[in-house]
């Protein structure tokens, strides 16, 4: 814990490698820059970050970030809480290379640009649940979000108590959790393979996993036993955390959102 107590932030708002096809379609090179409802969505979280009192800074993690924010976001760049930070090769080893440094003071939370649903009272419960574990994972359960948005396409992982997404948002609250972002590193490209992704636990738990005969929860405690961390869920009561924007399916529906939040808030 740093000296202040307040939590870092983390905002990846890196591009793919080759350019990145989705921001192009919207006349963009960086998918963080995406206007949505009139607004950056790299703009929406910030102000969602810096919101929450228990956020003391917020560092920008991109291969360019000074791009990222230009121009009109250059207000972001000028935040008080704000700080820039050019990535590496991947996320996870970005991420090792300042967690716990005065660049990013422990505890952490990890976020994602294309999130502009997220709201700061979805920050605070993620935080409110993270209590004395190493690494927390905000989820999202099917039944919350397809109550909501029964159309909506997510990546399930399916447990026995349910189907959960995940909501884009990761607690890393110390050194112990250096075993975390090496799974990390060797998993980032089967993040959306969730059966290959279990085999890494080992083949035990993944057959529970893939049988649905364990909790969520319990898949996770065990999980973190065999590789030397605490890790838990942290499930989040609003459909609207559980959805980013990764396709054009994604765009219109949370511009839809956005659109008549917007203007439930100018009308009242």
């Amino acid at each position: 814990m740093n000296e202040t107590g307040q939590w870092t932030a983390i905002l990846l708002a890196g591009s793919r490698p080759g350019g990145d096809p989705f921001a192009e379609a919207y006349g963009e090179r960086f998918k963080a820059r995406i206007p949505i409802a009139g607004e950056a969505m790299i703009a929406r979280m910030v102000r969602t970050l810096a919101a929450v009192d228990r956020i003391g800074r917020i560092l920008i993690l991109s291969q360019e970030p000074e791009a990222v924010v230009a121009g009109d976001l250059g207000w972001i760049a000028d935040h008080p809480k704000v700080r820039l930070h050019v990535s590496g090769m991947g996320i996870s080893r970005s991420i090792e290379a300042v967690a716990g440094r005065p660049e990013a003071p422990w505890p952490v939370l990890i976020a994602t640009a294309d999130h502009p649903l997220l709201l700061p009272a979805d920050v605070d419960a993620f935080i409110d649940g993270v209590g004395d574990t190493d690494v927390a994972v905000a989820m999202v359960p099917a039944r919350v979000l397809l109550a909501a948005y029964p159309e909506n396409k997510r990546t399930w992982l399916r447990f026995r108590d349910g189907g959960f997404t995940g909501a884009n948002l990761f607690a890393l609250t110390g050194p112990a959790v250096a075993p975390a972002l090496e799974l990390w590193a060797g998993a980032e490209q089967d993040r959306k393979a969730a059966r290959k992704l279990m085999m890494r636990f080992g083949p035990c738990l993944a057959l529970r996993a893939l049988t649905r005969t364990i909790t969520l929860a319990d898949a996770l405690a065990t999980a973190g036993r065999r590789l030397g961390f605490r890790v838990k869920p942290v499930l989040l009561d609003r459909a609207e955390a559980g959805i980013d924007v990764d396709k054009a399916s994604d765009y219109d529906l949370v511009a839809g959102i956005l659109a008549k939040r917007e203007g439930q808030n100018s009308a009242g």
